[in-house]
């Protein structure tokens, strides 16, 4: 059974003025009040991406941002390249439409889960519950057979969302905004940033390759995995090329735990969360150890005097999913049903509401999260 396709962008020629891609990401600029520019890292999280989605969709509802570069991996990376691809098409309007009618197709893939939630389940649909008994099933399955058993095809319906959806060599050739997107080379264990001029359907699906689940995707020569295991998102590129001097990390899995896990589920959850979450902590890690080398007076050689400014003058902002999911059912991450989606969408669109009364002032001028302090 086919997936439902996202509508095609209108003739750019139809479109109000205000919403053509390049009117948008400049319309600020020119009248009284200038966009502020930011550029965003985007967490994977499977269905917690959607908490993204809200976040996005508040902020290009706002209207006071452009939006500069995108880092992104796993769900953050199909967040990015559906904002980017609609931007592209019809600016912000229509950049929300695709975001909603992304996550819309995926919630049609839940059928295919696993893990659905049965029909007369008495616990509330939009939270995301999945019982014990199916989440150790589930995992002992993928402990004891590998996708290239029982899935020796390699289904995978986000192909056929993205296949249909995404017109890659338009957004190679043409979207107003760059991307970087993480996927984990099997052989090493190394991090690949794939930019927009590279991107195809293999890159995002290799960055949201859980090797339990699908077979590793070859690009060139090379396998990948999930990018969540070396980079969750990506942050030096931002820093280093990207297009704003401010960059938003909007963050799924919690920095901190404060509870130590005693049942078999609970430990099984936690060590998946550290190992996801840690890719980011070492960057953030690393990132503050050269700005304190730096500010020590240190005259490092990697890479001249514009990347130590860069690095030295980059503000960061964060919005912090981990506390509203954590609320959540168990299995929430990997039941993409639509009351699920919405629910977490709308948890997300009120971060980001909270966010921009708080801190939108800071855009330009400071950070407004100590990231050594969140996250070190």
């Amino acid at each position: 059974m086919s997936l439902p396709a996202l509508k095609t962008a209108p003739p750019d020629a139809a479109l109000p003025a205000r919403w053509r891609p390049r009117a948008w990401l400049s319309a600020r600029a020119r009248s009284g009040t200038r966009a502020k520019k930011l550029n965003l890292a985007l967490q994977g999280g499977g269905a917690h991406g959607a908490f993204t989605w809200g976040v996005l969709d508040r902020l290009l509802e706002d209207g006071r941002i452009e939006i500069g570069s995108i880092s992104g991996t796993s769900a953050g990376a199909m967040n990015a390249v559906m904002l980017a691809f609609g931007a592209m098409e019809g600016g912000a309007p229509y950049a929300r439409e695709r975001l909603g009618e992304f996550w819309r197709a995926v919630s049609e893939t839940a059928r295919y889960s696993p893990l659905r939630a049965p029909l007369f389940d008495p616990r509330p649909a939009d939270e995301g519950h999945v019982s014990g008994a199916r989440l150790v099933m589930f995992d002992l399955m993928t402990r004891l057979v590998s996708p290239y058993q029982f899935n020796p095809l390699d289904f995978n319906p986000l192909r056929e969302v993205l296949e249909q959806n995404i017109d890659f060599k338009r957004l190679r050739r043409g979207c107003p905004i760059e991307l970087y997107i993480a996927a984990t080379e099997v052989a090493s264990g190394k991090p690949r940033i794939f930019r927009t001029s590279e991107l195809s359907v293999e890159c995002l699906l290799a960055s949201a390759c859980l090797p339990q689940v699908h077979k590793a995707v070859k690009i060139g020569k090379r396998h990948y995995w999930d990018g969540g295991f070396s980079a969750n998102p990506a942050i030096m590129p931002l820093v280093e090329t990207g297009a704003a001097e401010d960059t938003l990390i909007v963050q799924l899995d919690p920095a901190r735990e404060t509870q130590v896990p005693s049942d078999a589920r609970a430990i099984i959850a936690r060590v998946n969360r550290m190992t996801f979450a840690g890719p980011l902590r070492r960057e953030i890690e690393a990132i503050e150890h050269l700005r304190g080398l730096y500010a020590d007076g240190w005259n490092l050689n990697l890479g001249g005097g514009a990347r130590r400014r860069r690095l030295r003058g980059h503000r960061f902002h964060h919005i912090d999913g981990g506390r509203a999911i954590r609320k959540m059912g168990a299995g929430s991450s990997m039941t993409p049903e639509w009351p699920v989606l919405c629910r977490l969408r709308d948890l997300g669109r009120h971060a980001a509401e909270t966010w921009l009364r708080q801190h939108f002032e800071a855009l330009g001028a400071r950070s407004s999260v100590d990231l050594a302090a969140k996250f070190l």
